[in-house]
């Protein structure tokens, strides 16, 4: 079966080296292209896609919440980040926010082609350094206790603002985004925080945030 990736990137040389190198070295493969988020998005929303490589710093782009938008359209689709930002400072956050990999673009083509077959295998790809950190992070949030650190980047931005005892159509017109998604998101804080209300969702925060 052919694996259709799109690769989301501002550079045309960026997409057109990448494009080759994945065509040369993965069988049965169709390499698809967007200059911004925006496109990206217009792309997902006619062709289903295996994975898509996504720059962070892009047109249109909302860092992170991308990782949220596309899923939007695609909820089972892959997702590798695939930019020249120090791994230390945003590979964790995006795994955070439901990335499937974090691959710097000065690696070289033997590393960029294991990243992407990992993520299409079904994989997570970061490096060992970050896998270390990543590690540590986990243990320390086992003996922390606060379901908090649980939530992605999305789900603690509108639990913060529910909290604070916004509705969700205020929620939605806040954050710009649809009242469905509000909701999808509020059942999935609840079921990671182990709550039923919005009364015990403020006492999280006074707890520990407060």
């Amino acid at each position: 079966m052919i694996k259709k990736i799109l690769i989301v990137d501002d550079h045309f040389i960026v997409r057109s080296g990448m494009s080759l190198l994945l065509e040369n070295e993965i069988d049965d493969v169709q390499i698809f292209g967007a200059n911004d988020f925006q496109e990206a998005l217009s792309e997902c929303g006619e062709v289903s896609f295996d994975l898509v490589i996504l720059d962070i710093n892009l047109p249109g782009g909302k860092k992170c919440y991308m990782v949220d938008d596309l899923r939007e359209l695609q909820k089972d689709v892959k997702i590798l980040i695939f930019s020249a930002h120090e791994e230390d400072i945003y590979a964790f956050r995006y795994i955070q926010a439901g990335a499937n990999g974090y691959l710097n673009k000065l690696s070289d083509s033997d590393t960029i082609v294991k990243a992407v077959k990992t993520v299409l295998e079904g994989g997570k790809y970061i490096s060992t350094d970050i896998l270390d950190k990543f590690i540590a992070f986990s243990q320390h949030k086992r003996e922390s206790n606060n379901p908090l650190e649980d939530l992605t980047h999305r789900e603690f931005e509108i639990a913060e603002l529910l909290a604070k005892g916004f509705g969700n159509l205020e929620v939605a017109n806040e954050l710009d985004i649809k009242m469905t998604t509000v909701s999808t998101h509020k059942l999935n804080i609840f079921k990671k925080a182990h709550i039923t209300n919005i009364i015990e969702l403020s006492e999280l925060f006074k707890k520990f945030k407060g």
